[in-house]
């Protein structure tokens, strides 16, 4: 009996210092997440829709952004006043190079590179479920091209071959891709394997979402660490400044404690919001008309008019007039 008193004493004792640990972690995550919410936090600015000599697209992925980089963006802005491409890092000095357009997927952290007081940001954002969805098709789409060749060793090294020669920027350097791709081509590679030992190319199932014998299916896909860390709340964290790819020191500690508590999510998305308040514009891809039109009439006409009113050399389009 002795020995029994003995041993719930001992657990009730290990419960006990195991709660208060665990309190413990929560109250010192907590203060990280205030601190750096507190710091974060500015005045919205009351000329914030007013465009600065700068322009920052914030480009979340899988949104529609390269339509208007493409569509709007480089009709307003010639070659010269674009920023060198920085999708994979920042790829040039802000206090020297005067540049008129930056456009990167990395996360508002580049704020930090930048004259803050001379810059503008734009961004778009889409339904999270469709978002994830869009994100987890076009992983796979890119990872797909690799399996013309016989094995991933050979993909691989082609891959880094083709990437020390080319001048550019390849997807695999942009982030996310860069730790998308290279996870759902070894993943793609390793079905191909186990179907060629097994002998058999039957396929179960007809839905393109659930086809394991090929590719990961969607469910596997969204509940994996990797996408849970990146994809699931990747555009409030690109926002907020937050991603594994953040310039900030303190960004890791922050997403780790949000991350494990959950609850600690509201000081990250108040955070994002109010960075969104006082961005120049935000689209929404859903409303792609409404929101492609706003931007014209925001971002376009002040590009435009600012242009003229220099008496630089830009070119209106022959379809666009002034005023």
């Amino acid at each position: 009996m002795d020995c029994i008193l003995k041993f719930a004493m001992i657990l009730m004792l290990l419960v006990l210092s195991n709660a208060a640990f665990i309190k413990h972690n929560i109250s010192h995550c907590e203060k990280i997440a205030k601190t750096w919410a507190s710091r974060s936090v500015e005045q919205v600015r009351e000329d914030r829709h007013t465009l600065r000599d700068l322009l920052f697209f914030l480009h979340v992925p899988r949104t529609g952004g390269r339509t208007y980089f493409h569509c709007f963006l480089k009709q307003l802005y010639s070659n010269s006043q674009e920023c060198p491409r920085s999708y994979d890092k920042l790829r040039f000095d802000p206090s020297k190079q005067k540049c008129r357009l930056l456009v990167t997927h990395d996360d508002y952290s580049m704020m930090s590179k930048l004259p803050k007081e001379r810059t503008s940001v734009v961004t778009i954002l889409r339904n999270p479920v469709d978002r994830v969805l869009s994100t987890y098709e076009f992983s796979i789409e890119v990872a797909s091209r690799f399996l013309v060749h016989p094995n991933l060793t050979s993909a691989t090294k082609m891959a880094g071959r083709l990437r020390s020669k080319s001048h550019g920027v390849s997807t695999l350097d942009i982030w996310p891709w860069k730790y998308l791709v290279p996870w759902m081509r070894q993943d793609l590679f390793a079905r191909r394997d186990a179907r060629k030992h097994g002998g058999s190319n039957d396929i179960k199932s007809d839905n393109p979402y659930d086809m394991e014998e090929i590719v990961k299916p969607l469910h596997e896909y969204i509940n994996d660490p990797i996408v849970r860390d990146i994809v699931h709340n990747g555009a409030t964290f690109q926002v907020a400044g937050l991603t594994n790819n953040s310039y900030f020191e303190e960004s890791h500690e922050v997403r780790h404690c949000v991350e494990k508590y959950k609850i600690l999510g509201k000081y990250v998305l108040e955070v994002a919001k109010r960075r969104l308040d006082d961005m120049l514009y935000v689209g929404l891809t859903e409303d792609h008309k409404e929101s492609a039109t706003m931007f014209a009439n925001v971002v376009g006409a002040q590009v435009i008019s600012q242009a003229l009113e220099s008496n630089s050399t830009f070119e209106l389009p022959a379809d666009i007039k002034p005023g």
